[in-house]
């Protein structure tokens, strides 16, 4: 999986690929504060106003597979660069919009141009580290550091660019980002040759409907019922898609996912794992910057700096502990310590009070969920990459990055829908908001506890990092 020689400038490409992860992840939180001044100026509906996230998430998660496999045919370094071309010129496009149906369509091609960066992005990280156990844990320490930066920074830089400047910069900020990756990325990433194959644009199509038609289902399902034609008949659209798509994996000679990668140690357990992770943790992110502006009333930027000491916590646990604690006592003690610790986090959540105080019942415990996260994102990671082939390392990057997606987007989806379903109740303004977002961390906390029991039960015991099969 490593390259043949170690690269000298290994450290100098993570810095840039850190940087592409945290543009990415950026780009999916960012536009979250923005949302009422571009309703406003656009004049999208509430439900419309939803599709300003979900065509970047549904685009990201459902193409990932795709990007993961022309990685692996084309050369990581070009797909990732192709991928930053798009993002930056998508958001172009969506910042400068002046309809609603521009916006959309730049979101969906930031979500395209999305898709061809993540797998690469890993894959390059895999191949520069992949060889040097000592260096892959704190790799993928930066790796997960800059996501967690990315994901707060997101909403932090959305609130003050929405207060201070307008909503159009929440998507032209990546045009310096974009064309500084662009600029720099020939110069310090070492081109990786691609290998002959086939691009299965039909096994794409599959998978990306199947995803669409899903998450559109769950996310529409609490507005128009669970059990009428809509809803039941998306659901069934999405499994006939994936039950196609997993019979053309089968009997294609160039599958988009040869299902024989599953027989990887650890692959799929730890694409079932990094999928729940997903479910919990997007929804706790989501509903406690609810809590803190719905709740407790602090403004968008005070929210977002509220976010900043989780965020700071996820970034040195990842940078300086992560890495030695796996080296130390191996993936699986790791993983299951980080999400027990999360899933008692988002427990205690659950029982957040309508008179709370930041300090007194936000920080302790958003601070414990930032452990639990750093714990359990790298060593996931490594147990879902650890196994598969030089040659099928960015297809794998695609689907670990695609397990992420699609749980958070269909954890998200639940949890809303848990929530409006549990606020229905109340008598006060406030109270049914508050109980939403109780049972909405009561469900993540479910899902949190339903990983780390997975993670006990499929993970064999590993003394090593790059030690992670499977039973």
């Amino acid at each position: 999986m490593a390259l043949s020689t170690i690269d000298p400038k290994r450290w100098k490409a993570l810095a840039l690929l850190c940087a592409a992860q945290f543009i990415v992840i950026l780009d999916t939180s960012i536009i979250g504060v923005a949302l009422p001044a571009i309703q406003s100026d656009l004049g999208f509906s509430d439900e419309g106003l939803s599709w300003i996230f979900n065509a970047y998430v549904i685009a990201f998660g459902g193409l990932l597979l795709l990007g993961g496999k022309l990685a692996d045919v084309f050369g990581a370094r070009r797909i990732f660069l192709s991928g930053f071309a798009i993002l930056t010129a998508a958001s172009v496009v969506a910042g400068l919009a002046e309809s609603q149906t521009v916006l959309l369509a730049g979101r969906t091609l930031q979500g395209v141009g999305a898709a061809l960066i993540a797998p690469a992005a890993l894959t390059i990280l895999m191949r520069l580290f992949g060889g040097q156990p000592a260096e892959l844990g704190k790799a993928f320490g930066f790796w997960g550091a800059s996501a967690a930066a990315g994901g707060t920074a997101g909403v932090f830089l959305g609130g003050v660019i929405t207060e201070w400047m307008s909503w159009s910069w929440t998507f032209l900020i990546n045009l310096p980002l974009g064309l500084a990756v662009l600029f720099a990325g020939p110069a310090v990433l070492r081109a990786i040759p691609g290998n002959r194959g086939k691009i299965g644009l039909i096994d794409s199509a599959l998978i990306t409907g199947s995803v669409v038609a899903a998450v559109y289902a769950i996310v529409t399902g609490e507005h128009v019922g669970w059990f009428v034609p809509q809803t039941l008949g998306l659901l069934g659209l999405a499994a006939g898609l994936m039950a196609a798509f997993l019979i053309l994996q089968a009997t294609s000679r160039t599958p988009l996912l040869p299902l024989r990668i599953f027989r990887a140690p650890g692959l799929a357990a730890g694409n079932m794992i990094m999928a729940l992770l997903g479910a919990a943790w997007i929804p706790l992110w989501f509903f406690l910057n609810l809590y803190l502006q719905s709740v407790l009333n602090l403004s968008a930027l005070g929210s977002g700096l509220a976010l900043l000491p989780m965020t700071l916590m996820i970034m040195l646990m990842m940078v300086r502990f992560t890495g030695p604690l796996i080296g130390r006592f191996g993936v699986k003690p790791v993983l299951v310590t980080g999400l027990i610790a999360l899933s008692v986090s988002l427990a205690l959540l659950a029982g957040l009070p309508a008179d709370g105080t930041f300090l007194g019942n936000v920080l302790p415990v958003s601070l414990l969920a930032a452990v639990g996260m750093s714990l359990a994102y790298i060593p996931v990671t490594m147990t879902g990459m650890g196994g598969a082939e030089p040659a099928d390392t960015g297809l794998a990057s695609g689907l670990i990055n695609t397990t992420y997606q699609v749980g958070s987007a269909l954890g998200l989806a639940v949890m809303v829908s848990l929530a409006a379903s549990a606020g229905q109740s109340g008598g006060t303004e406030a109270a049914p908001l508050l109980a939403g977002y109780q049972a909405a961390f009561l469900g993540a906390a479910v899902v949190a506890t339903i990983a780390a029991l997975a993670s006990l039960l499929l993970i064999r015991g590993q003394t090593a990092a790059t030690d992670v099969p499977v039973g």
